[in-house]
């Protein structure tokens, strides 16, 4: 045998062991990220009518062999989001699944293929829309009409308590949600200067173009008008995004909040929530619901405006992967856990906070 041959043989021999680890590890990863995302529930795509057009929702059931389940209504927050946001809301779906309930969403107009666009809404249409969801699930075999609720984030805390006044609801989860949508507005420009570390000759430049801004939303003007106002620079605004603005920006959850007296509501909070000033979200709910004993207020103090782990959310690479190895714990300890808590307390009558 020729002495060279036998390194050659080594060596691959090395890379044959090294590409079967590498296959080994691969596919011991990939059964990983399929386990994670196997979730402990049915879900189909549903059609739902609604004002002469057709929302594309997914229905997910629980696996418990009853014939009837409660259901929790998703009311998204803000932007271009579809039916399963990405399947972020999937960990939740199965957390509502564990004490029973099904959940249903759906895209919102515009986005996946659905038709019209959600920048022509008003919050009043999005309670419409809620509303029909709620009435088309009324309807169904499989949910009992007598424990149907809403959950939504953000945004969707101008919406809850619309679709409270225009069909009853058995309880409402409101997380991150705002109170005034220009006090709202201020304080996130605020909070993202101060985490930007913006010196004060910014501060007070982006203050001067955010009045402007109101001042332009009081009087009606148009997209042009803004850009002309703007020196030409939108910075990012587009015309669909200032109609939305134009026809939301007076939003004010305070009145209509008073539909939930009575309802119980769990509002859930961040500590570290740059978008929402959540002390004075709080202060607001406790006003109007605490008579009615049946507010539950949840903190935590470690949790983004999405209710995602702070340490997470501020890492792109810490999200993915933790979005794809493990997206359960992408939420804040105990989020999950106490979003299925509440809905198992509903039965017992144990839902009211101290």
């Amino acid at each position: 045998m020729c002495p060279k041959t036998q390194p050659r043989r080594r060596g691959l021999a090395i890379a044959v062991w090294a590409l079967v680890t590498a296959l080994v590890v691969a596919a011991g990863l990939i059964g990983v990220v399929l386990w994670q995302h196997s979730y402990d529930m049915h879900e189909q795509r549903v059609s739902i009518r609604h004002g002469g057009h057709t929302l594309n929702g997914v229905l997910a059931t629980p696996k418990d062999g009853r014939e009837r389940h409660g259901l929790v209504v998703y009311v998204h927050g803000d932007g271009p989001v579809d039916a399963t946001h990405d399947d972020g809301y999937k960990p939740l779906w199965e957390a509502n699944a564990k004490a029973g309930y099904a959940s249903l969403s759906w895209d919102k107009p515009g986005v996946a293929g659905a038709p019209g666009d959600w920048l022509d809404q008003s919050m009043d249409d999005r309670a419409d829309e809620a509303s029909a969801a709620i009435a088309w699930a009324r309807a169904r075999q499989d949910i009992d009409g007598e424990r149907i609720g809403l959950w939504g984030a953000s945004q969707a805390g101008w919406v809850l308590p619309k679709v409270a006044a225009k069909t009853p609801v058995s309880f409402v989860i409101a997380v991150s949600p705002a109170i005034n949508w220009l006090q709202q507005s201020r304080y996130n420009l605020l909070a993202e200067l101060r985490a930007d570390g913006a010196s004060p000759a910014r501060t007070k430049a982006e203050i001067a173009k955010s009045d402007t801004t109101r001042r332009l939303l009081a009087r009606r003007a148009t997209f042009e008008e803004y850009v002309e106002a703007m020196r030409g620079d939108a910075d990012g605004m587009t015309a669909g995004r200032w109609g939305f603005i134009s026809r939301n920006y007076t939003a004010d959850a305070t009145q209509d909040l008073r539909t939930l007296r009575g309802v119980p509501v769990l509002l859930t909070l961040a500590g570290h929530d740059v978008n929402v000033d959540t002390a004075d979200t709080e202060r607001v709910y406790r006003k109007v619901l605490d008579a009615g004993g049946a507010l539950k207020v949840m903190r935590y103090p470690d949790a983004t405006h999405s209710l995602l782990k702070q340490s997470i959310e501020h890492s792109d690479a810490k999200t993915t992967l933790t979005a794809l190895f493990s997206p359960r714990s992408l939420f804040a300890d105990g989020f999950l856990d106490d979003q299925r808590q509440f809905l198992n307390d509903l039965g017992r009558g144990g839902n009211a906070a101290p």
